[in-house]
């Protein structure tokens, strides 16, 4: 089945799956330059032609400005700007975005998502304004975000800022983003990308009946940052509980685990897409993931996992809202 695209904002339609290079920055794995390159091409080739990077994944953004240098279709490149708290002046900002672009090989960048680490420092409003000015220079295309909270959001909606999108965490053990951020976006049209959909991997036949792994067992980043995840949210035997239900879901429609976990977030009606990591030249799951827009979950399907998430800690006090986990 072709892969489903979707328009997230004016003059940008990305696909509903999109490439996640966060695994390209250490911690899962030694990324070979060509290797990756040659294995993006392959997503490119099957349709999957959205990539989400960051100035601060590694090689991502550089990776993508070879890869733009060899491929003739089109795709699209959504980067991040994740500074470290302190002043946001023209000449800061602009000189980061700047170097986003030079590595990326690329006068506009699609989507910049922004990400703020302290939000006792209020100069993620000034980094904005010079965003916004780039934006009207034409080397940005579209303004979005990445973590922040709801409150923050209407803050900046408050300045009269045009946001598109926010990246946070969702998942069908994190649902957090139900709570109050998606009924606001629904109002002021701003779209969610969601990722952690997979829980790094955990949301897989692999783990379906075993007993619960020690760090020592965790062989990357993701793994390790979404069994604290699991540990928050009710702990691996109620996770396991989880798994049996996704894995009789699954089978009734002849599918994976893992497409039945991303087929809810996408259900989701704020969702435009989510993200899921591509381990370039190590490991690839294009295949199965191509499947997910074939997968149509019914209300006795949501009622079975209703029935297990009911019985979890809810994250949203746990935590807080949509990004929290990082302040």
């Amino acid at each position: 089945m072709p892969i489903v695209k979707t328009i997230l904002a004016d003059e940008l339609e990305i696909c509903r799956i999109l490439n996640g290079m966060w695994q390209v920055a250490g911690g899962h794995g030694q990324i070979e330059t060509e290797s990756a390159i040659s294995d993006m091409q392959k997503y490119q080739d099957e349709g999957f032609t959205t990539w989400d990077l960051a100035d601060i994944y590694g090689p991502a953004e550089s990776l993508i400005g070879k890869f733009r240098k060899k491929v003739n279709s089109k795709f699209q490149a959504l980067t991040k700007f994740v500074p470290n708290p302190g002043p946001m002046s023209n000449s800061i900002v602009t000189y980061y975005i700047e170097q986003s672009l030079q590595k990326m090989d690329t006068d506009c960048i699609d989507l910049l998502q922004f990400h703020w680490w302290d939000y006792n420092d209020p100069s993620y409003l000034d980094a904005l304004n010079v965003l916004s000015k780039l934006q009207s220079e034409n080397k940005i295309k579209h303004i979005g975000l990445t973590n922040f909270d709801t409150e923050r959001v209407k803050i900046m909606k408050e300045h009269g800022h045009k946001i598109v999108s926010n990246q946070v965490q969702y998942s069908i053990l994190d649902q957090r983003p139900d709570k109050i951020m998606a009924p606001f976006f629904e109002k002021h049209k701003i779209k969610i990308l969601g990722y952690g959909t997979l829980l790094g991997g955990f949301f897989s036949e692999k783990y379906l009946g075993v007993d619960e792994p020690h760090r020592g067992d965790l062989s990357t980043s993701s793994l390790q940052k979404y069994k604290n995840m699991i540990d928050v949210w009710g702990g691996w035997q109620l996770f396991q509980e989880l798994l049996v239900v996704l894995s009789e879901i699954a089978t009734k429609h002849n599918c994976s685990i893992a497409n039945v976990a991303t087929c809810f977030v996408l259900n989701k009606p704020q969702v435009a897409g989510v993200i899921i990591g591509a381990r370039l030249g190590i490991a690839n799951h294009r295949e199965d993931n191509s499947k997910v827009f074939d997968v149509k979950l019914d209300d006795s399907d949501l009622s079975a996992i209703s029935k297990i998430t009911s019985k979890s800690n809810d994250l949203f006090e746990v935590i807080g809202d949509c990004g929290g986990e990082y302040r």
